[in-house]
């Protein structure tokens, strides 16, 4: 049967669970308890779904320069070949491609509702992974003491008359950087196992229901952690997979398919979802070896763009008109060599290619300040250079699309200055 409202109410008490068990629940259970319905509870949402490429996409042959001849010099081996030739990049704006791979995406460059900022990166040049990804998360790149995450910030520093438990969710085994921080969140790796966190630092909630629920002397709680047993015992004989997405959406297979799917349900149960984190398991990015095979339409990174596109594809097609009120935002935690290495690959970057979709993307634009590929142009004569701060991308998400007003609460150390906003976001 089909996912409902009424389940995801049910649902909703394992996270309501997760935040009692951090001694957070009496005021927001009630609050939660006393709602009708969900939808009556929480009304209409904006939302943001962030999705990270961990490993370093090489945003030069997923968003590609065709149009410099350079970029064919100094990749011979890996470069995607010109529009119009065999397997060649889709052309977007006549300089910039796509790689031919991500073709299930290419409808929606076509309609308008996607565009790209290049040359997108963090002012500090750390070469490590764990680092730049940390900086990226926190929103504080070079300085490691921030304890909370941006996406946590957001929930923080917007205010909401109608705070649902399902405001920040993740779905991953534990809260990712980005959610870290005081606003309870929660982290979900599948709606059928219940693996469900809340916060940064609970273990799984499963297992300890009866004892949190035996503390609650309302009787609208009472009842609320029944219909959570009720749930439980629900979805072990009713398999959330059977959901069934709209409008002949095809998810990929794997975790990162079945996490965009299940974004998908949240949002369309209307719980009150309003910022959303995925990345992409199972899918490695980190390309220093065999990146492409004949060319840089095949191989390796052909196959992880493809899962990619298909899934993002999927779930813009599944939400159909929902999407007015929702962008899709993809990111990374550096790019790659602008030259290719001995191992038909790349090595640690700078600057990377960010993509927007939504209904409110000033879309079919590529964005940004090249400066071009030959060795003066780059950053260090290696590196893509950075010509677009990613927390000016965040803020210009945060401020237009969730209507963040303290917007320099969530990137602090960082003068916010609209005039550096790209202007992707109606």
């Amino acid at each position: 049967m089909d996912m409902d409202r009424r389940y995801f109410l049910k649902n909703s008490g394992i996270a309501l669970a997760g935040f009692g068990a951090m001694g957070m629940a009496p005021g927001f259970l009630r609050q939660f308890a006393n709602a009708a319905t969900v939808t009556d509870a929480f009304g209409k949402k904006k939302v943001l779904v962030t999705i990270f490429q961990r490993g370093a996409v090489d945003g030069l042959n997923m968003i590609v320069p065709h149009g410099e001849s350079e970029y064919y010099r100094i990749r011979r081996n890996i470069a995607v070949p010109n529009p119009g030739k065999n397997e060649g990049a889709i052309d977007l704006d006549g300089f910039f491609g796509m790689h031919p791979t991500m073709s299930p995406i290419q409808k929606f460059w076509e309609s308008k509702q996607m565009a790209v900022v290049h040359s997108a990166g963090s002012p500090n040049s750390t070469r490590s992974h764990f680092d730049a990804q940390d900086y990226m998360e926190s929103g504080t790149p070079g300085y490691k003491a921030t304890r909370d995450g941006w996406l946590n910030r957001v929930m923080q520093f917007k205010p909401d008359e109608k705070p649902s438990p399902f405001r920040g969710v993740s779905m991953t085994q534990q809260v990712p950087r980005t959610f870290m921080g005081r606003y309870p969140t929660v982290a979900m790796t599948n709606l059928q196992t219940f693996a469900i966190r809340a916060g940064a630092y609970t273990n799984s909630v499963q297992g300890g229901f009866e004892g949190i629920w035996q503390q609650q002397a309302d009787d609208r709680l009472g009842e609320t952690g029944k219909e959570t047993f009720e749930a439980i015992n629900y979805l072990k004989k009713a398999n959330p997979a059977q959901y069934r997405p709209a409008n002949g959406a095809r998810y990929p297979g794997g975790q990162f398919g079945n996490n965009l799917r299940q974004i998908a349900q949240l949002i369309k149960a209307g719980v009150g979802l309003e910022a959303a984190f995925t990345d992409t398991p199972g899918l490695n990015w980190d390309t220093h070896i065999n990146q492409a095979n004949q060319n840089g339409s095949r191989g390796q990174l052909a196959n992880l763009l493809r899962i990619f596109s298909q899934g993002i594809a999927a779930f813009v097609t599944d939400l159909g008109d929902k999407m007015d009120d929702v962008l899709v935002l993809t990111m990374s935690e550096f790019g790659r060599t602008a030259h290719e290495n001995g191992s038909r690959g790349t090595d640690h970057g700078h600057g990377n290619a960010m993509i927007a979709i939504g209904n409110s993307v000033k879309g079919g634009r590529v964005y940004g300040d090249w400066k071009g590929l030959k060795t003066s142009q780059l950053d260090r004569g290696r590196y893509l250079a950075v010509t677009t701060d990613f927390r000016d991308v965040f803020a210009e998400a945060a401020s237009k699309h969730l209507s963040v007003k303290k917007i320099d609460k969530v990137f602090p150390r960082y003068e916010i200055d609209p005039s550096n906003q790209r202007g992707f976001i109606s």
